[in-house]
């Protein structure tokens, strides 16, 4: 049994699982410093679940392979389940919409779980990245655009 834990290909998955966990949580991060409901422990259990449910697939097709069973509904079945809990983040509320970025950070974490559990490391890390670029710097320039629209319509709205 203890030999079977930690046997090559579960050590293998094991790291898998820590990687995906690790870029989840980066990205979760960010979100905790926009004081986001969503943070770096939803974030990391999303693409560390994303990871396993994708590893269990895997490893299942391997073992049904030729059967009528078909696991690979369960790496679809993630994006449909992570669907779910990101609708749930989503608030509206005085026709304001909150919780979008949020749901879609969400969904991209399963995302890089996944590509960690199919050993798509490159671009799970590369992933992780471009998603912390988003959520970083394009929300800077969001919010600087914000601002200069903002007083740009004040100004308008004074000369009408």
């Amino acid at each position: 049994m203890i030999q079977e834990f930690f046997s090559p290909a579960h050590l293998e998955i094991f790291g898998q699982i820590a990687l995906a966990t690790i870029l989840g949580a980066l990205i979760g991060v960010e979100r905790e410093l926009a004081r986001k409901t969503a943070g770096m422990r939803t974030f990391a259990l999303v693409s560390s679940g994303a990871a396993l449910f994708s590893i269990i697939s895997q490893l299942a097709f391997e073992s049904f392979l030729g059967s009528s069973y078909d696991p690979s509904r369960i790496a679809s079945q993630v994006v449909v389940g992570i669907g779910f809990i990101g609708a749930g983040s989503i608030l509206s509320t005085n026709n304001k919409v909150r919780g979008l970025t949020t749901a879609a950070g969400l969904w991209v974490s399963a995302g890089i779980g996944m590509a960690v559990a199919y050993k798509l490391y490159s671009i799970a890390i590369f992933a992780t990245f471009m998603t912390i670029f988003i959520l970083v710097f394009l929300w800077f320039i969001e919010r600087k655009m914000i601002k200069r629209m903002g007083s740009l319509a004040a100004h308008d709205s004074d000369e009408d």
